[in-house]
């Protein structure tokens, strides 16, 4: 399309890719599963009015999941009064009204959840079916991190430039591994402890999944902004999933503000819902109201209702710390939330300085960007079958050299579009990965591996 790469991008039809995959296997499943939840939900449903919804509900479902299986074609958006209908429309009479079965990855899997997004359900709940389960419990787990004492005596400068560069690290690995991480990286973390953690072995198990790893250059150009006293040094995070990984991130932001590191930080979530748990704008009040009582919220009854063991007076001090903090970051102006339309469009981030000039302008403003998450990433490269050794900088395309962003991407490998590794590793992967026989780039579809890339685009 228009402004994408000449680089193709993965299609569905491709049986050697994930995208083949996803349109066979993983995305009637999903849907399959929506439909089913919405079935337990509306037998329960004593209002007339109500189960007729649900059923009309559980019904377009049951359509989009047969256009699916029977390689039908990608038919129009219905106008759900939210931007961006008329551009995926006009993108699909662009591409031919292609079929699922043969179309590219990246613009299908946006447009389905777009789609369900459009759908009945989404109009009546203000949420898709997909996301329910994963934003019902914003916090899986309570992570052992000593946090009060480090935002403190980060603010108090009793640390050193060295341990501020572990931490930063440190803390972008927990917001890259996301609920995957091992939580022992902080557990127990003092500023005592900064030197041996360099060390450790989890630390060391962990890193050794990074097949790109470029947050020391990162770390360096915010080093270099603060050390050149300027007034204002923004960081901008462009968020992925809502839940745990929201908190962890939110605490990543905490640490930047509290060590100067940042003087503000801007938030940027996706306006409508969208994929299996993206954030909006009210999951950071949901997150908020649930820490402001974390004794009745990490004791309530889970969802086999097993009662939980309730927290320690440190436990409830910690998180009372991190509510108060955010609140008083929030308040001050400091801790900003940005959503923007474009985050949820159908195509690449090489679009961005044509379709959404005013982000792109806005972007440069900070000292970085931060983007998070599989799909970003995607979009960053357009989901395309780039070389697996081309520089991420060039990847990237117009967010790239004398763009004037800064950009560094968080990014557990779920798909088969991989740029900056060094010569040779894709092939060593391959051939360690038991399904390599097909020829496709299975390692890459788990979330074993990550990647951490970064292009300073001011320089």
């Amino acid at each position: 399309m228009e402004f994408d790469p000449q680089i193709p991008p993965y299609l569905t039809s491709d049986p050697k890719s994930f995208g083949y995959k996803s349109v066979n296997d993983r995305w009637p499943v999903i849907v399959t599963g929506a439909i089913d939840d919405l079935h337990r939900t509306v037998a329960d449903v004593t209002d007339d009015e109500k189960r007729k919804e649900g059923k009309t509900i559980i019904e377009e479902l049951a359509k989009l999941k047969y256009e699916i299986q029977h390689d039908r074609q990608l038919t129009p958006l219905d106008d759900d009064g939210e931007p961006g209908i008329q551009e995926y429309n006009e993108e699909l009479e662009k591409r031919g009204n292609p079929k699922w079965h043969n179309v590219s990855w990246l613009f299908s899997e946006c447009y389905l959840y777009r789609r369900v997004s459009t759908s009945k359900l989404g109009r009546s709940t203000g949420k898709a079916t997909m996301c329910l389960p994963a934003k019902r419990c914003p916090l899986s787990s309570l992570p052992d991190l000593p946090y009060k004492e480090l935002a403190l005596e980060a603010k108090e400068g009793k640390t050193t430039e060295e341990s501020h560069r572990l931490l930063f690290s440190e803390m972008c690995e927990i917001c890259l591994w996301g609920n995957a991480t091992d939580l022992s990286l902080l557990t127990n973390l003092t500023y005592e402890d900064i030197q041996k953690l360099q060390g450790s072995k989890a630390r060391k198990a962990a890193e050794e999944n990074i097949i790109v790893n470029d947050l020391n250059a990162a770390f360096d150009v915010l080093r270099q902004a603060k050390e050149e006293k300027k007034g204002e040094r923004r960081v901008d995070i462009v968020l992925d999933n809502a839940g745990f990984e929201l908190f962890v991130d939110l605490i990543l932001a905490g640490y930047l503000l509290s060590a100067d590191i940042a003087t503000s930080v801007v938030l940027r979530p996706k306006l409508i819902p969208w994929f299996v748990s993206d954030v909006i704008p009210r999951d950071f009040a949901d997150l908020i109201q649930a820490i402001a009582d974390p004794q009745s919220f990490y004791t309530a009854p889970d969802e086999a209702g097993n009662q939980q063991s309730p927290l320690s007076d440190k436990e409830v001090e910690e998180v009372k710390f991190l509510f108060d903090q955010w609140s008083h970051f929030h308040a001050e102006g400091k801790l900003i939330i940005r959503p923007h339309p474009f985050w949820t469009a159908g195509g690449s981030y090489w679009r961005m300085p044509h379709v959404a000039p005013d982000l792109f302008e806005d972007l440069k403003e900070a000292e970085l960007v931060l983007f998070k998450g599989d799909l970003n990433y995607r979009k960053l490269i357009n989901d395309a079958a780039w070389d697996p050794t081309t520089p991420f900088a060039t990847a990237i395309g117009p967010l790239g050299p004398h763009s004037g962003i800064r950009v560094m991407s968080f990014r557990t490998c779920k798909a088969d579009c991989v740029v900056g590794l060094p010569a040779g590793k894709d092939e060593e992967l391959r051939n360690a990965y038991e399904g390599s026989r097909s020829g496709g780039r299975e390692w890459a579809w788990s979330g074993k591996w990550a990647v951490i890339s970064f292009c300073d685009g001011k320089a």
